[in-house]
């Protein structure tokens, strides 16, 4: 059941996201603004219309929504093994399952990390460009 959810999530998130599904939907809330006058602009017209996008809306959160946890995942177990093979610090592997204040803190750690390094760099530019300096004569 899952796979077969899986594929058929997937299928309608993709042919959702193309230019001539978007020019169907348009095209059938124009056909249905048009048919307004002969169906004396009636409840029964406006709750075809509302109906309709209220059934669609609600099946498309959940089919969307599991396309991109499944995305989302999937990125996410790429980067964990980038991390763990590479020259990464393996503490960060699986720090999304972290709260928002541990991430917060992950990432204070970070940007301090960069402001040491960056300031490392400027040092050794420093000290690179003195040598290279011609003597005033």
């Amino acid at each position: 059941m899952e796979k077969w959810f899986n594929r058929a999530a997937t299928a309608v998130a993709t042919a959702a996201g193309k230019p001539t599904v978007f020019v169907v939907g348009v095209s059938l809330v124009l056909i249905w603004a048009v048919s307004g006058p002969f169906f004396g602009f009636s409840e029964t017209w406006q709750l075809i219309i509302n109906t309709s996008t209220t059934i669609i809306t609600f099946l498309m959160v959940f089919l969307i929504q599991n396309t991109q946890n499944r995305d989302g995942a999937a990125i996410q177990a790429k980067l964990d093994e980038l991390i763990r093979s590479g020259a990464g610090l393996n503490k960060f592997v699986g720090i999304e399952k972290l709260t928002q204040t541990e991430v917060e803190a992950f990432h204070d750690q970070c940007e301090a990390a960069a402001k040491q390094a960056e300031a490392a760099q400027a040092k050794v530019a420093k000290n690179v460009a003195r040598k290279h300096a011609k003597p005033a004569t």
